[in-house]
């Protein structure tokens, strides 16, 4: 029987002092399924690593978020347009156009199945936002498929829209995600991610910072999650 190699992972005696008991907030990442979807076929999801400094750092040329036509003081949208320097955008502007352009939908496009895409140009990024629907104070995962079908559409054959990225939607404050205008339970990662890849999008997907509270949890590294995941609530082994 051949035997692992132990490889230590930090200099020094770092090792034994980061045990994973030492950190409650935290996850445990198991291998993916390299044999399961194809290449390029998968969304990553980016466990550890911030939004706000790889947006900053120019690692992506389009961020996906929500936005609402009342508060986005707590959203990720103002932080972004808070943070890129070059921005003529605000918390305030951002705000005050969604209020805009949903006046103006009930104007004149009444009858058009929501919700409409946003778009912020800050200059080093592209913002895409979802905008939530009127007189809602959540989106849904209809919504989400809905948005995310015209977000594919621009960035079909647009290569300088990429690399591209998420939130999940997920422990929101200003703009939550809920299962259904039916069902106001938040839904699990797992469906919002089966929604996004079914409307075709492949880009990564950043993970709230609350899910980091799920220690007991093991989380893969891209979705669709390996065939054994299905076997396994089957009832087999």
């Amino acid at each position: 029987m051949a035997t692992v190699p132990n490889v230590e992972i930090y200099d020094g005696d770092a090792d034994s002092l980061l045990s994973p008991e030492s950190f409650p907030d935290r996850v445990s990442m198991l291998p993916s399924d390299s044999a399961s979807g194809q290449q390029g076929g998968k969304i990553r999801m980016m466990w550890g690593q911030d939004l706000l400094s790889d947006v900053i750092d120019g690692r992506y040329r389009t961020v996906i978020c929500g936005v609402n036509d009342a508060d986005n003081s707590h959203g990720v949208i103002a932080q972004i347009v808070s943070l890129v320097t070059a921005s003529q955008w605000s918390c305030a502007s951002v705000t005050s156009y969604a209020k805009m352009f949903q006046d103006a939908v009930r104007v004149h496009a009444a009858q058009d199945r929501e919700p409409y895409i946003l778009k912020f140009d800050l200059d080093s990024v592209l913002v895409m936002a979802l905008l939530r629907p009127k007189g809602r104070e959540a989106f849904t995962l209809g919504d989400l498929s809905r948005g995310f079908k015209t977000v594919n559409k621009m960035l079909q054959g647009r290569a300088d829209r990429r690399p591209v990225c998420a939130v999940s939607f997920l422990g929101a404050r200003s703009n939550r995600l809920v299962t259904s205008e039916s069902d106001a339970k938040e839904p699990s990662f797992e469906s919002v991610l089966r929604t996004m890849h079914a409307t075709g999008y492949r880009g990564d997907v950043y993970p709230s910072p609350c899910m980091w509270s799920n220690a007991n949890v093991g989380v893969f590294p891209s979705y669709p999650f390996p065939a054994g995941l299905d076997r396994m609530r089957a009832g087999s082994s």
